[in-house]
């Protein structure tokens, strides 16, 4: 694909979210994204979501414009290979791998260094100290579980969405381009590190939770759908669906009150308190009534007349909905919106797909492109790569080295 980074090269060796995301979006920028895998697929390769033939959803998610190469790296020669595309060519825009697999074997740095000393290696782990976590392991212990859920709940409540796979992966996309930069300036490579646990932690320290206990003395409270220290609510509609409100601004809050025309109500209710509902620490203080108040207004009107009034008032909202409503009913999930665009995915079928995201001024933006099949382009990379002819490639396959 064309894009910003066009020109550039980076080998994945990889399994499940972190890694996998970062090439996924370096790919949607225009970067050549080769993944090496074992033949007949990874460790993530049949991974849920399944088509009903089987087919993993998430794979091919996550691997969209992507090349595959499958190797037996067990054997010297299959080896050889992967190191091979690993390293590149001097001046040919790659020399760039990404991994969240052990730096050791055939990921050694230190060993590729010493073949490419301007490599750049990119490796997602678990902990800072070598040791397993999944973030799903890690999210249990940033606190979040503990505030989550309905305020009479007591026991920890897992969020489903993996976070913080998604903040390494993105984070791992800055530390490529910031490596990859550092090597034009310098010719210097550079082996990264980045530990899934410290995503978590420095995201803990940078939005105040850490210093909120080590300052205040403050251990945060469990607040339901409330949003701590502003205000925001979800609300029942008359048919039956849910809408959630904010209002984190002065402008936020003046949109709504004059949305559900309560005016006078909260008023009333500022003045009963001596407090100002422009000021963020007084709707949180006063959070419970107002609720009170704007319940009724809400509970009276179908979700597509709140809509409405809101939208024409610009105040901040959004309806809840399922996965299934978001695929069928939103029009941002579709063609309407040009991040979004129809791919025929081998072993899937036809559906939508989401393509780059940021939108550049000085680039086109990239259609998703289907994954590729598992070993698929084998034969052109490494044609292409290591100037390996058709005799070459096909001792190899008939030897069990490659597909």
């Amino acid at each position: 694909m064309a894009g910003p980074l066009s020109g550039m090269t980076v080998i994945e060796a990889s399994a499940f979210i972190a890694a996998p995301y970062a090439g996924l979006n370096l790919a949607q920028m225009g970067a050549e994204v080769i993944r090496i895998d074992p033949i007949g697929g990874g460790l993530d390769y049949n991974r849920w979501p399944v088509t009903d033939t089987g087919t993993s959803l998430y794979w091919t998610g996550l691997n969209k414009g992507k090349k595959s190469v499958t190797i037996n790296i067990r054997t010297p020669e299959g080896l050889d290979l992967a190191q091979s595309l690993m390293l590149g060519k001097p001046g040919d825009g790659g020399g760039i791998v990404l991994t969240n697999l052990p730096a050791r074997g055939w990921l050694d740095y230190e060993a590729l260094k010493a073949k490419r000393p301007d490599l750049i290696m990119a490796n997602i782990v678990g902990r800072r100290d070598g040791g397993v976590a999944l973030d799903y392991t890690v999210n249990a212990k940033t606190g979040f579980p503990m505030v989550t859920g309905p305020l009479d709940h007591q026991d920890p409540i897992n969020s489903v969405m993996p976070v913080w796979d998604v903040v390494t992966g993105l984070s791992a996309v800055n530390a490529v381009l910031i490596a990859d930069r550092h090597r034009k300036d310098t010719g210097e490579g550079q082996y990264i590190r980045l530990a899934l646990a410290d995503s978590a932690l420095s995201t803990l320290s940078h939005l105040g939770y850490i210093a909120e206990v080590q300052v205040t003395d403050t251990d945060r409270p469990r607040t339901g759908n409330h949003v701590y220290g502003s205000f925001a609510h979800d609300f029942s509609t008359s048919d039956g669906r849910r809408v959630m409100i904010t209002a984190f601004t002065a402008r936020h809050w003046t949109a709504l009150v004059a949305a559900t025309e309560t005016d006078a109500a909260m008023n009333t209710l500022a003045a009963r308190h001596g407090l100002d509902l422009k000021q963020e620490e007084a709707r949180y203080a006063l959070r419970d009534e107002i609720v009170t108040i704007l319940t009724p207004w809400f509970e009276a009107r179908p979700l597509s007349i709140i809509g409405e009034v809101l939208d024409q008032h610009n105040a901040c909202w959004g309806p809840y909905q399922t996965f299934r409503q978001m695929a069928e009913e939103d029009p941002d999930v579709s063609e309407q919106n040009p991040m979004f665009n129809q791919i025929d995915q081998p072993g899937v079928g036809t559906y939508l797909a989401a393509g780059a995201f940021a939108d550049f001024s000085g680039f086109d933006r990239n259609p998703a492109e289907p994954a590729p099949v598992i070993g698929q382009d084998t034969a052109d990379v490494l044609g292409q790569h290591l100037d390996l002819n058709s005799a070459q490639l096909a001792d190899l396959r008939d030897r069990g080295i490659i597909n």
